[in-house]
C-alpha cells in the first residue's frame, strides 16, 4: 500500500502567511492571533488540540476528525517546534505542547542543529538535518505503512511541495489578513499546474482548498 505524504487542516490567512513575525515563546504564531486564524477547527466537535465533544459536528468537524486518521509519523520545521534560533541553547525546551502533546506518533523537527531524541507520553521527538526526501524516507520507515503528515509551517511545506514530495493537502483560508510573515502561497492556483483542486466555502467563514497529486 502506498503511504502518502499529507498535508492536514493547515490554515493560512486571506493573503496566504501560516504565521505573522515576531515569533516568540509568548507569541507562537508571532503578529497573528491563534485565536481568529484557528477559530474555525477549536470550535469543532474534535478540534485537533483540546478536549472533543464540545463544539461543531459539521463540515469543519468533517476535516478535523480526520487530523489523525491512518497517520503513522510526523514532520515539522523547527519554528513548529519552538521560538529558539541557532544552536540549541536550551534542551529543557520541549515545545508548546506540555507533557501531553497532540500527535500521538514519532516527529521528526527539520533542523540545521540536531539535539537528542526524546518522549513525552506516546510522542517521540527527533532532531533531523539533511534534504526533504531524506527526511520523508525516515519519517515514512518510522510511520510503518501508515502515512506521514506534514505539520508545517509554511517554509517546510513549499520546500516539500517545491521537491515533488507532497501527495494531498487540505489547506484551510481564514477570512482574516496578516500582511507579512511565513507564507505559502500569492494564490492556491500555483499548485494547479501539479495538483487537482477542490474549493469547498464553510459556514464558519473559511474555506476548505483540497489538493490531490495529478
Amino acid at each position: 500500500m502506498t503511504q502518502l505524504l499529507r498535508v492536514q487542516n493547515f490554515t493560512v490567512s486571506s493573503d496566504g502567511f501560516g504565521a505573522g513575525e515576531g515569533q516568540s515563546l509568548e507569541r507562537p504564531f508571532g503578529h497573528a492571533d491563534p485565536g481568529k486564524l484557528l477559530a474555525w477547527a477549536l470550535a469543532t466537535d474534535h478540534p485537533p488540540v483540546g478536549p472533543s465533544g464540545r463544539g461543531s459536528r459539521g463540515l469543519d468537524d468533517y476535516f478535523t476528525r480526520d487530523y489523525a486518521r491512518n497517520i503513522g509519523a510526523e514532520i515539522m520545521g523547527r519554528n513548529k517546534f519552538g521560538p529558539q534560533r541557532g544552536p540549541w541553547q536550551d534542551h529543557a525546551w520541549q515545545g508548546w505542547w506540555g507533557d501531553e502533546p497532540p500527535f500521538h506518533t514519532p516527529v521528526f523537527v527539520m533542523t540545521h542543529h540536531e539535539r537528542p531524541s526524546f518522549t513525552l507520553s506516546d510522542t517521540t521527538f527527533h532532531f533531523v538535518g539533511g534534504e526533504p526526501a531524506a527526511v520523508l524516507a525516515r519519517a515514512k520507515e518510522a510511520a510503518q505503512g501508515r502515512d506521514v503528515r506534514l505539520g508545517g509551517g509554511a517554509t517546510v511545506i513549499r520546500q516539500f511541495l517545491d521537491a515533488g514530495l507532497v501527495d494531498t493537502l487540505h489547506v484551510v483560508v481564514a477570512p482574516t489578513k496578516l500582511g507579512s510573515g511565513a507564507r505559502l502561497w500569492e494564490s492556491p492556483d500555483e499548485l494547479l499546474d501539479r495538483f487537482h483542486q477542490d474549493v469547498v466555502p464553510s459556514p464558519s467563514g473559511v474555506t476548505h482548498h483540497l489538493f490531490w497529486r495529478k
